[in-house]
Formats: structure tokens, sequence, C-alpha cells
């Protein structure tokens, strides 16, 4: 029967106590034993004389037997002088996972392109520095081109002025013919209004006398 000196755990949760007992080796591990040799608390402090008690004797005899302590139990044989655990050395334990791996080298690029990248701004030449150009006031070019628009307007009303006046002050030849027809048409239209009077007012034969002389002394100068 393979003997082993191992721990059984106890205590409540996230409290644990452990007995230190030889048991077989296909026992599960809070099963049966054979004999407790100890205790182990992890709870108190590593200076603690009451974290690890073990009885030597009794280790040494089931040592002697041909029981095999676990890695934790070994340690605590050496530190009592009991058994010599031997080194070990295992150098794949302390190497990174492949994620790990991937993660540190994407690190170190970044960190490679942040330097190359602040290398290059600084040995870029500084801009310079852009001088604002005053705005420019476009509000007086309307009215500088509203001003001659204004004087052409006027210069064009007094050049119609001087033309009225100067046919008021000269009439044109086709004007006195106009004028002469319209003093032709005119005496004429009072000559017909005149018997047109005198049908009117029969009785008044003196007003038609008068009527009828001053018809004639009105055509007798627009016939000369």
């Amino acid at each position: 029967m393979a003997l082993s000196i191992r721990l059984t755990r106890g205590g409540s949760k996230k409290r644990p106590y452990y007995r230190i007992v030889v048991a077989d080796a296909r026992s599960p591990r809070d099963g049966r034993f054979i004999e407790k040799l100890g205790t182990y608390n992890p709870l108190l402090a590593k200076d603690d004389e009451k974290r690890v008690i073990l009885d030597g004797d009794r280790a040494k005899h089931w040592l002697s037997v041909g029981a095999q302590p676990t890695d934790r139990v070994a340690r605590f044989l050496d530190v009592m002088g009991v058994r010599e655990r031997p080194a070990r050395n295992n150098p794949n334990k302390g190497k990174p996972g492949e994620k790990a791996v991937e993660r540190a080298e994407e690190r170190v690029e970044k960190a490679k392109a942040a330097e190359e990248a602040a290398a290059e701004a600084a040995a870029a030449p500084a801009p310079e520095p852009v001088v604002e150009e005053a705005p420019v006031v476009e509000e007086a070019a309307p009215v500088a081109e509203e001003a001659p628009a204004a004087d052409s307007n006027e210069e064009a009303e007094a050049v119609v002025a001087a033309e009225v006046e100067a046919a008021t002050e000269a009439p044109t030849p086709e004007a006195e013919a106009v004028a002469e027809a319209v003093s032709e048409e005119t005496p004429a239209v009072e000559a017909e209004a005149v018997p047109e009077a005198n049908e009117s007012t029969p009785d008044s034969d003196a007003g038609d006398d008068t009527t009828a002389a001053e018809g004639k002394s009105a055509q007798a100068p627009a016939e000369g």
C-alpha cells in the first residue's frame, strides 16, 4: 500500500485550516487517514509558532516506512530539519504564454512607433507663424459706384430740360404749321355753334345779332 504524508482541508469558506496526516495515496483528499501528524493554519503570520505544528519523530518513522510527502509537507519537513528538500528547476514554468508574448510584442512595436513619431516631430522645422491680414472694407465700393450713376442721371435730366426749353423758345416750322391748322379749325367750330345757339333761343333777337357779328369778326382775321 502506497502511503502519503499530505494535507486535509478543514475550516469554513475562505477560512481554511489543514491537518497533516498519513493516508493511503488512493484515498480522497478529505477522506480516511491513518494517523494525524500535526496542523497547518495559513491565516496566522509566518513568524507565528502555531502556524505549523508537526510531530518530527512520527514523521521520521513514516518516512522510514516509505511514506512520500507532498511538496507542501516537504517544505515543512525541510524547515524543521527532518528531511532535506531537493531544489527543483522548472525553466518553462516562468515563461509567459503565447498571448502574453503577443501582447508584449505589440507594446514594444507601439513604443517604437511613438519614439519614431516624436523624433520626426523634433526634426521637422517649426511652422512659420501665420499673419492674419486685415479685412478689406468692401462697403465703400458700392457708394463710390452709385455716385457716377447719380451724376449721369442729373446730366440726362439737364439735357432733356435744355431741349424742352429750346423747343418752347424757338418753334420749328412743323410746330407753326400745326398751330395754324388748329387756329383755322377753331373758328369753323365756333361758327357751327352760333346757329345752334340761335335755334335754342329764338326770342332773343338782339343776342343773335350780337353773336353773328362776333362770328364775322372772328372769321375775318382767320381768312386774312
